[in-house]
């Protein structure tokens, strides 16, 4: 409140002076400033109430990881085409990568009419992180209605619309290709995102069941391909570089699946013929149908097996 510099604040009550002391007067004036303060805000609220439901509202859609167009519920639209994927999610502790990739993905490969189910593949055991294993027990449970496979990581999403999730008919198409992945580079990558038809997983026996903890199984699975006598596709004219996926890794250190085993870092340069789908050994705990921000998908709990006599490595140290 301003005041003429040539008069004085006027009290309220001029008949009873007396009664009003200089600390009266200071709290006094400090709850005017306050009344006038919270009314002023009041009228802001009301006045404005319009305009900020709609900056919600656009917040809202603007954290979205995927533009939420209106897509059919349904990932299985026949008219879509012949060809349903089966897109199978090795996971373990993983839930806020889990939140995001779900719907992510749901309406990414809706936006593109590709036929598919999530089968998110849970190790519930207390051995290391097997990868491959879980996505030879994604293989065996995605049934008779699925004619390929997406081995998908949880973490990395794709950017670039232009990116082919279609059946691979001619051989295996690495989606996660080196040129594109933000963090791996070198030739032989075959990790991330890789499709195949379940015939072309078949002639490969699936994948090694010997590698316990962070890594490696994809190197070996690339060989496995050679041996099979598969060429390997990946993109072609994707002009969006290491920006083509969005790496949503958490900075969680997982320390017991990050050990390096001299012995087991051997077996990703030879190709074990005997071990894939042929000694997959598992134990499904559960199975669960959960939608999550409107996407289904199905949750197994595998429970993995293990030859201590032969990979004494899948134990935590």
């Amino acid at each position: 409140m301003m005041y003429s510099s040539r008069r004085k604040p006027v009290l309220y009550f001029k008949e009873d002076r007396r009664l009003l002391s200089r600390k009266c007067t200071v709290f006094k004036l400090f709850g005017l400033c306050m009344l006038l303060v919270t009314g002023s805000l009041l009228w802001m609220q009301l006045s404005c109430s319009g305009d900020v439901g709609r900056t919600e509202v656009d917040l809202r859609v603007q954290n979205q990881p995927y533009p939420q167009e209106r897509q059919p519920s349904s990932a299985d639209d026949p008219s879509w085409g012949p060809h349903k994927m089966a897109l199978i999610v090795p996971f373990r502790e993983r839930f806020e990568e889990l939140m995001v990739f779900v719907p992510y993905m749901h309406a990414f490969l809706n936006k593109k009419k590709i036929r598919h189910k999530i089968l998110v593949i849970n190790q519930v055991d207390h051995f290391r992180f097997n990868r491959a294993s879980l996505i030879n027990v994604g293989y065996s449970e995605s049934g008779n209605d699925t004619d390929y496979v997406a081995m998908h990581d949880v973490d990395l999403l794709p950017q670039n619309e232009a990116l082919d999730y279609g059946f691979p008919a001619e051989g295996p198409f690495h989606v996660a290709s080196p040129d594109l992945h933000p963090l791996y580079h070198y030739k032989t990558y075959v990790g991330g995102i890789l499709l195949l038809s379940k015939q072309h997983y078949r002639m490969c026996n699936g994948m090694s069941n010997r590698f316990w903890g962070w890594g490696r199984e994809d190197d070996e699975f690339f060989r496995r391909l050679r041996t099979a006598g598969l060429k390997l596709f990946r993109p072609s004219g994707i002009k969006t570089g290491y920006e083509t996926f969005r790496h949503i890794h958490d900075p969680a250190w997982r320390k017991r699946d990050q050990k390096r085993i001299a012995a087991q870092k051997q077996e990703q340069f030879k190709v074990d013929p005997e071990g894939g789908l042929t000694n997959l050994r598992y134990k499904v705990e559960s199975r669960q149908e959960v939608t999550i921000s409107g996407a289904p998908c199905t949750v197994i709990g595998a429970e993995l097996e293990c030859d201590l006599g032969d990979t004494p490595w899948c134990q935590f140290s």
